[in-house]
């Protein structure tokens, strides 16, 4: 099943998330089958079992209808002739009200109609939930009025979470012996399958977790589970032989867990056990670079494991070099795109396209074609499809059959390690790659309509693109901590970026943050309290607005440690969004209002101008780490707080503390910064200058207080030829390319695949056509080298790292903000510090009475580019070239 993600970023006002990610995603909802009557539905789940004596149903009719559960062990209820057949097990239900705490704990049940399990059946009740399960209504003369299937992650919950919450799941080594677990509180049988032969497994009545304890010959051996449990989205009783939602290790394309001791030296590099780590960086200090694994090396031909793991580890190889440099430059953490067990790739790899694309012009469409037809079967996927939470893919490594995968990802986090960069893990809870009866669907074929979020219907929502999961219910909050600490234990991960984190209950986050901080070195060969979080807090769909539970997002994230990406200063320095009819809208960086592009979609000049003194405003706001409550004088000469600073009707201010919110200005979602570049800048532009524009809007970001975040090789113009979602564009679209050759930065590798960006291609193509678009090598050199200059003075100038709000609004101004700021330039002041962003293409004098001299800050006066060099201060008179970022420092 293809991935289909919606962009991270947050869509313009014309467009919502919601929006975006439904029409990425209908064609993946399953259909839910439906009688013709509405009323008689057993293909639905309309009732909610929310604990064990309470059930909500937003049903018709009234009056003295009566309700009941009924329910058959092995399945057989349908409706014939207008009732229900096979339907001898009842639950009589007695009108009730929710309680004060039942409405806090389901805020989007909170006005539906209450029933309570009549006492005299509440021995019946787990009986009830192991097989098919109705809701009824019947009129006083006992014609059937409604029925409908139940969801009953509530009761499960209630029933068995607390305790089960405190059992070890998955392979449990003991004395070399492997214990099996698996929670599995609704099946009939649960047998386990390993060595050619069916094991029976024991149930815990209290737990609801099925388990076996083997000899010391398991050890090593594959193995799935026989899971005998009633399916509604088939309704009928199944077997689904599946693997172990907890394995630690799998044999090629996860067809089998393995029984495997993580804790087995055999496992661990030489070296492991003494691992010395750079020194941690606290999150307001981060500097990230994100990577994708096999992006990073796959085209490079210096590397001797090229789109592994393992390429990390060759120290001499172009991209390795180049994460030390940037490392040495102040780079403190490389966080990786997803590398657990991936859903949608082949672990054989078939890299051996149908065409060559490289015959082809650089605007064809004929590139795009070919990478498209072998999409499915290529080794290729950004990896936002989980699998197995907990295991490492199997593309990556050298032998994807067994726990070689183990070793080598703990050799790749060494690596990295010893290259003075801290490691960071893409991680995605908030979906599943399938749900139902579908293969690749793991979680609901054990514990059918728990793990996944169901909507009033009883379907599953789709609204993060895929099968949302339910981090609300106390078994899948459970697998979240528990995977995270796995992660964290048994591969010494530094960090955890969550994918559309604001899915998650705020809860599920902290949890996940106080088991970390129970890790010490000692006990677990870590230290979990300087293990960084961060997150994707963007509130959308069905969760929005706190409508289930209080979300892990930007607003309710602020104050916990825990950042959350920033939209607001990225929007505007990028300019637009995503989903724009014109892709030439323009911002503080692609040179809106001081040099126009000529497209209508820019309004009147005093249309940009007046857009450009909000994006400076907006920018502003993300330099002092998109502080709430931190003051200054706006675009209208004004006196507000970030908060009170407009984007797109939300404050741009929501961080409580430096560290609250981390800044980018591009990432793997959507255009890269280049390609968005290409699209808004004149086309006149000149390489050079178009090198200089993506270093100053790099800048506003890397200069910001809190952590900030590149993409890989945006440093070095990284284009993708104008692709804005290339989760399955292959190697041809994605690749990086380190060796300054012909590929030189990607851009004019073809016009990028249609399913996403055919709407643009007459905007692309005459781009794509321009030889003067594609990056030189000069040009690519200098950019890398300029940003690593301000990396440098971002990370050795202890003003860009300032620990509390208060300290920067007493460091950080911007003294020459007002209604007569120069358009296209933005003056802050921090500390002994003075910065200097002119995105205008002029040379600008700011005049600021100073009470000492500055000077060009050491690091740029004597570092790579010979443009700053020419930025002077004399006589209260900063001058500072065009397109250029400079930082100042008092004599």
């Amino acid at each position: 099943m293809p991935s289909r993600r919606p962009s991270v970023i947050r869509p313009s006002p014309r467009r919502t998330a919601a929006v975006v990610a439904a029409a990425l995603c209908a064609a993946l909802a399953p259909a839910v089958p439906a009688t013709a009557a509405p009323d008689l539905d057993l293909g639905a789940a309309r009732a909610q079992w929310i604990d064990r004596s309470t059930v909500v149903w937003k049903e018709q009719a009234t009056g003295t209808a009566t309700r009941q559960l009924v329910y058959a062990p092995r399945g057989g209820i349908t409706v014939e002739n207008g009732d229900l057949s096979d339907a001898d097990h009842r639950l009589r239900l007695t009108p009730s009200t929710l309680t004060d705490a039942q409405r806090a704990k389901y805020p989007h049940l909170k006005d539906y109609p209450a029933f309570t399990v009549d006492p005299r059946d509440r021995d019946r009740v787990r009986a009830a939930l192991r097989g098919q399960l109705v809701a009824t209504q019947r009129s006083a003369s006992g014609t059937l009025l409604a029925a409908t299937g139940v969801q009953i992650p509530g009761a499960l919950d209630d029933l068995y979470g607390t305790n089960a919450s405190r059992t070890e799941l998955g392979p449990v080594f003991t004395g070399g012996r492997p214990a099996l677990s698996v929670w599995a509180p609704t099946a009939r049988t649960v047998a386990l399958e390993l060595g050619g032969r069916t094991h029976r497994m024991h149930r815990d009545a209290r737990t609801g977790v099925w388990s076996v304890t083997g000899p010391k010959s398991w050890a090593g051996e594959p193995y799935r589970y026989a899971v005998t449990v009633w399916a509604p989205t088939v309704r009928r009783l199944v077997t689904n032989h599946v693997t172990d939602p907890y394995s630690t290790a799998l044999t090629t394309d996860s067809r089998r867990s393995l029984a495997v001791d993580m804790d087995d030296p055999r496992l661990a590099p030489p070296g492991w056990s003494t691992l010395r780590k750079p020194a941690p960086v606290p999150l307001r200090a981060a500097r990230i670079q994100e990577l994708h694994i096999r992006d990073f090396s796959v085209a490079d031909r210096t590397n001797r494991h090229p789109g592994g793991y393992l390429a990390f580890t060759d120290r001499r190889s172009a991209g390795v070099r180049h994460l030390r440099k940037l490392a040495q430059a102040g780079t403190s953490y490389v966080h990786l795109l997803p590398a657990f067990d991936i859903g949608t790739i082949p672990e054989r790899r078939r890299d051996t396209p149908d065409c060559d694309p490289a015959a082809y012009p650089a605007d064809s469409e004929q590139q795009q074609e070919c990478v498209t037809r072998g999409a499915a079967g290529d080794a290729y996927n950004w990896g936002y499809d989980p699998l197995h939470h907990t295991v490492p893919e199997g593309s990556y490594a050298t032998d994807p059959d067994g726990p070689r995968r183990t070793v080598e990802f703990r050799r790749m986090v060494q690596a990295l390690n010893r290259t003075g960069l801290r490691t960071v893990m893409d991680v995605v809870y908030n979906h599943t790659v399938a749900s139902g009866q579908h293969n690749t669907s793991i979680l609901d074929r054990i514990v059918p309509g728990y793990y996944q979020r169901l909507l009033a219907d009883g379907s599953v929502a789709h609204s993060t693109c895929c099968a949302n999961t339910a981090p609300e219910h106390t078994m899948m909050g459970k697998l979240v901590v528990d995977s995270v600490v796995t992660w964290a234990r048994q591969y010494k991960v530094d960090g955890f970026r969550f994918d559309l984190m604001g899915h998650h209950p705020k809860a599920n986050i902290l949890a996940v943050r106080k088991a970390l901080d129970a890790l010490t070195p000692a006990e677990d060969g870590v230290d979990g309290r300087k293990i960084v979080l961060y997150g994707e807090g963007w509130n959308f769909g069905e969760v929005a607005d706190d409508a289930r539970f209080p979300q892990a997002t930007q607003r309710n994230m602020a104050g916990t440690g825990i950042a959350t990406f920033s939209d607001r200063a990225r929007d505007a320095v990028r300019g637009g969004g995503p989903f724009d009819e014109d892709p030439r809208v323009q911002g503080f960086a692609s040179g809106l209002f001081t040099d126009p592009n000529g497209s209508p979609a820019n309004g009147t000049r005093a249309e940009q101008r007046a857009r450009l003194r909000h994006a400076q405003d907006l920018i502003k706001v993300g330099l002092t780490g998109n502080l709430a409550d931190f003051t200054f004088t706006d675009s209208s000469g004004t006196r507000v707080k970030g908060s009170e600073v407009d984007y797109n009707g939300a404050p741009a201010g929501y961080a409580r503390a430096p560290g609250d919110a981390l800044a980018y200005a591009d990432a793997h979602d959507n255009e890269t910064l280049y390609d968005a570049l290409a699209f808004k800048l004149p086309q006149r532009t000149t390489g050079a200058d178009r090198a200089r524009m993506q270093v100053l809007a790099m800048a506003t970001a890397a200069l910001s207080q809190g952590p900030a975040l590149s993409q890989a090789g945006t440093d070095l113009l990284r284009s993708k030829s104008l692709d804005r979602n290339s989760f399955d564009s292959g190697d041809w679209f994605n690749a990086i390319h380190f060796s300054c050759g012909p590929a030189a930065n990607g851009f004019g590798r073809g016009l990028p695949p249609a399913a996403d960006n055919k709407a643009k291609w007459p905007y692309a193509k005459p781009l794509l056509a321009d030889p003067a678009l594609r990056a030189t090598c000069p040009d690519i050199r200098s950019a890398g080298a300029a940003y690593r200059d301000l990396l440098r003075i971002a990370t050795s100038e202890k003003s860009f790292r300032l620990a509390t709000a208060d300290a920067v609004q007493s460091d950080l101004s911007f003294p020459l903000s007002g209604t007569e700021e120069t358009p296209g330039v933005i003056t802050m002041r921090l500390g002994k510090l003075l910065v200097i962003f002119n995105a205008s293409p002029d040379r600008q004098e700011q005049h600021l009475t100073t009470a000492r001299p500055y000077r060009l800050h050491p690091v740029q006066a004597h570092g790579s580019d010979p443009v700053v060099k020419t930025a002077t201060h004399t006589d209260n008179t900063f001058t500072v070239p065009p397109r250029t970022v400079a930082v100042f420092r008092a004599d």
